[in-house]
Protein backbone atom coordinates (compact mmCIF):
# COMPACT_ATOMS: atom_id res chain seq x y z
CA UNK A 1 0.00 0.00 0.00
CA UNK A 2 1.16 3.48 -0.84
CA UNK A 3 0.30 6.55 1.23
CA UNK A 4 -1.31 9.17 -0.99
CA UNK A 5 -2.26 12.78 -0.30
CA UNK A 6 -4.79 14.82 -2.27
CA UNK A 7 -5.72 18.48 -2.25
CA UNK A 8 -9.41 19.17 -2.84
CA UNK A 9 -11.01 22.52 -3.61
CA UNK A 10 -14.35 23.89 -4.77
CA UNK A 11 -15.85 27.33 -5.31
CA UNK A 12 -19.09 26.30 -7.01
CA UNK A 13 -21.70 24.68 -4.74
CA UNK A 14 -18.83 24.17 -2.30
CA UNK A 15 -20.65 22.32 0.49
CA UNK A 16 -22.41 19.81 -1.74
CA UNK A 17 -19.39 19.17 -3.96
CA UNK A 18 -16.95 18.64 -1.08
CA UNK A 19 -19.35 16.30 0.70
CA UNK A 20 -20.04 14.30 -2.45
CA UNK A 21 -16.34 14.10 -3.32
CA UNK A 22 -15.38 12.84 0.14
CA UNK A 23 -18.21 10.30 0.03
CA UNK A 24 -16.95 8.96 -3.32
CA UNK A 25 -13.34 8.84 -2.10
CA UNK A 26 -14.55 7.05 1.03
CA UNK A 27 -16.32 4.41 -1.06
CA UNK A 28 -13.12 3.81 -3.08
CA UNK A 29 -10.31 4.22 -0.57
CA UNK A 30 -11.56 4.16 3.02
CA UNK A 31 -10.40 4.87 5.61
CA UNK A 32 -9.55 8.49 4.85
CA UNK A 33 -7.60 11.04 6.86
CA UNK A 34 -9.34 14.40 6.50
CA UNK A 35 -7.98 17.84 7.27
CA UNK A 36 -10.12 20.71 8.35
CA UNK A 37 -11.79 22.72 5.59
CA UNK A 38 -10.36 26.17 4.90
CA UNK A 39 -11.94 29.12 3.15
CA UNK A 40 -9.53 30.94 0.82
CA UNK A 41 -9.67 33.55 -1.88
CA UNK A 42 -9.48 32.50 -5.50
CA UNK A 43 -5.86 32.58 -6.76
CA UNK A 44 -5.11 33.98 -10.20
CA UNK A 45 -8.62 35.22 -10.99
CA UNK A 46 -11.59 37.05 -9.51
CA UNK A 47 -14.10 34.52 -8.30
CA UNK A 48 -15.97 33.22 -5.29
CA UNK A 49 -13.90 31.97 -2.35
CA UNK A 50 -12.80 28.34 -2.36
CA UNK A 51 -13.22 25.67 0.26
CA UNK A 52 -9.96 23.69 0.39
CA UNK A 53 -8.83 20.61 2.30
CA UNK A 54 -6.35 17.74 2.19
CA UNK A 55 -7.07 14.02 2.29
CA UNK A 56 -4.75 11.13 3.09
CA UNK A 57 -5.46 7.60 1.94
CA UNK A 58 -3.73 4.30 1.20
CA UNK A 59 -3.99 2.35 -2.02
CA UNK A 60 -2.29 -0.44 -3.92
CA UNK A 61 -3.33 1.15 -7.23
CA UNK A 62 -0.59 2.50 -9.49
CA UNK A 63 -0.29 6.29 -9.59
CA UNK A 64 -1.91 6.51 -13.02
CA UNK A 65 -4.97 4.62 -11.79
CA UNK A 66 -5.30 6.90 -8.75
CA UNK A 67 -5.04 9.91 -11.07
CA UNK A 68 -7.75 8.41 -13.30
CA UNK A 69 -10.02 7.85 -10.27
CA UNK A 70 -9.77 11.46 -9.13
CA UNK A 71 -10.30 12.77 -12.68
CA UNK A 72 -13.45 10.63 -12.91
CA UNK A 73 -14.75 12.13 -9.65
CA UNK A 74 -14.00 15.65 -10.93
CA UNK A 75 -15.78 14.89 -14.21
CA UNK A 76 -18.83 13.54 -12.37
CA UNK A 77 -19.06 16.92 -10.62
CA UNK A 78 -19.05 18.88 -13.88
CA UNK A 79 -15.36 19.79 -14.10
CA UNK A 80 -14.56 21.34 -17.47
CA UNK A 81 -10.87 21.04 -18.38
CA UNK A 82 -10.81 23.15 -21.54
CA UNK A 83 -11.79 26.47 -19.97
CA UNK A 84 -8.43 27.40 -18.44
CA UNK A 85 -6.48 26.94 -15.23
CA UNK A 86 -7.62 30.07 -13.41
CA UNK A 87 -11.40 29.72 -13.34
CA UNK A 88 -14.15 28.80 -10.93
CA UNK A 89 -14.72 25.08 -10.61
CA UNK A 90 -17.13 22.73 -8.93
CA UNK A 91 -14.30 20.42 -7.92
CA UNK A 92 -10.52 20.41 -8.23
CA UNK A 93 -8.62 17.35 -6.96
CA UNK A 94 -4.84 17.43 -7.15
CA UNK A 95 -2.64 14.43 -6.46
CA UNK A 96 -0.06 16.00 -4.12
CA UNK A 97 2.03 13.03 -3.03
CA UNK A 98 2.16 9.36 -3.98
CA UNK A 99 4.55 7.82 -1.48
CA UNK A 100 8.07 8.98 -2.32
CA UNK A 101 7.40 9.09 -6.08
CA UNK A 102 9.03 11.90 -8.06
CA UNK A 103 7.53 12.22 -11.53
CA UNK A 104 7.04 15.45 -13.47
CA UNK A 105 5.93 14.40 -16.93
CA UNK A 106 2.75 14.24 -18.95
CA UNK A 107 -0.29 14.68 -16.73
CA UNK A 108 1.61 13.69 -13.58
CA UNK A 109 3.27 16.28 -11.38
CA UNK A 110 4.21 14.40 -8.21
CA UNK A 111 5.09 15.76 -5.74
CA UNK A 112 2.81 18.60 -6.73
CA UNK A 113 4.73 21.88 -6.96
CA UNK A 114 1.93 23.82 -5.23
CA UNK A 115 2.90 22.16 -1.93
CA UNK A 116 5.81 24.58 -1.68
CA UNK A 117 3.97 27.74 -2.74
CA UNK A 118 0.32 27.88 -1.74
CA UNK A 119 -1.08 28.16 1.78
CA UNK A 120 -4.41 26.66 0.63
CA UNK A 121 -2.53 23.43 -0.19
CA UNK A 122 0.16 23.42 2.48
CA UNK A 123 -1.84 24.36 5.58
CA UNK A 124 -4.37 21.50 5.32
CA UNK A 125 -1.60 19.05 4.34
CA UNK A 126 0.54 20.11 7.31
CA UNK A 127 -2.47 19.52 9.57
CA UNK A 128 -2.70 15.82 8.66
CA UNK A 129 0.95 15.02 7.80
CA UNK A 130 3.26 17.46 9.61
CA UNK A 131 6.18 15.02 9.99
CA UNK A 132 5.98 13.61 6.46
CA UNK A 133 9.13 14.39 4.45
CA UNK A 134 8.80 16.05 1.05
CA UNK A 135 10.39 13.63 -1.46
CA UNK A 136 12.41 16.36 -3.19
CA UNK A 137 13.34 18.88 -0.47
CA UNK A 138 13.71 16.45 2.43
CA UNK A 139 11.97 18.94 4.73
CA UNK A 140 8.96 17.93 6.74
CA UNK A 141 5.61 19.27 5.60
CA UNK A 142 5.34 21.04 8.98
CA UNK A 143 8.72 22.74 8.44
CA UNK A 144 7.71 23.86 4.96
CA UNK A 145 4.45 25.28 6.36
CA UNK A 146 6.27 27.12 9.15
CA UNK A 147 8.73 28.69 6.66
CA UNK A 148 6.12 29.68 4.04
CA UNK A 149 5.53 33.39 3.72
CA UNK A 150 1.74 33.22 3.53
CA UNK A 151 1.35 37.00 3.44
CA UNK A 152 -1.42 37.72 0.98
CA UNK A 153 -2.70 34.12 1.19
CA UNK A 154 -5.21 34.23 4.04
CA UNK A 155 -6.86 30.97 5.02
CA UNK A 156 -9.67 30.60 7.51
CA UNK A 157 -10.65 27.29 9.05
CA UNK A 158 -14.39 26.80 8.92
CA UNK A 159 -16.77 24.45 10.70
CA UNK A 160 -17.56 21.70 8.23
CA UNK A 161 -18.91 18.24 9.01
CA UNK A 162 -18.77 15.11 6.88
CA UNK A 163 -21.25 12.32 7.50
CA UNK A 164 -19.09 9.23 7.04
CA UNK A 165 -19.78 5.92 8.74
CA UNK A 166 -17.01 4.40 10.83
CA UNK A 167 -16.32 1.15 9.07
CA UNK A 168 -13.68 -1.21 7.80
CA UNK A 169 -11.30 -0.49 4.91
CA UNK A 170 -12.60 -0.48 1.34
CA UNK A 171 -12.74 -3.81 -0.46
CA UNK A 172 -9.79 -4.69 -2.70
Amino acid sequence: MTRIYLSIGSNIERDANLRSCIQQLHELFRPLTLSSVYRTRAVGFDGDDFYNMAVGLDSALPVEAVQACVRKIEDAHGRERLIGKYTSRPLDIDLLLYGDLKKHSGSLDVPRREILDHAFVLQPLSEIAPSLRHPETGQSIGEIWQSLDATGQPTRRIDFEFDLPLDEPAPG
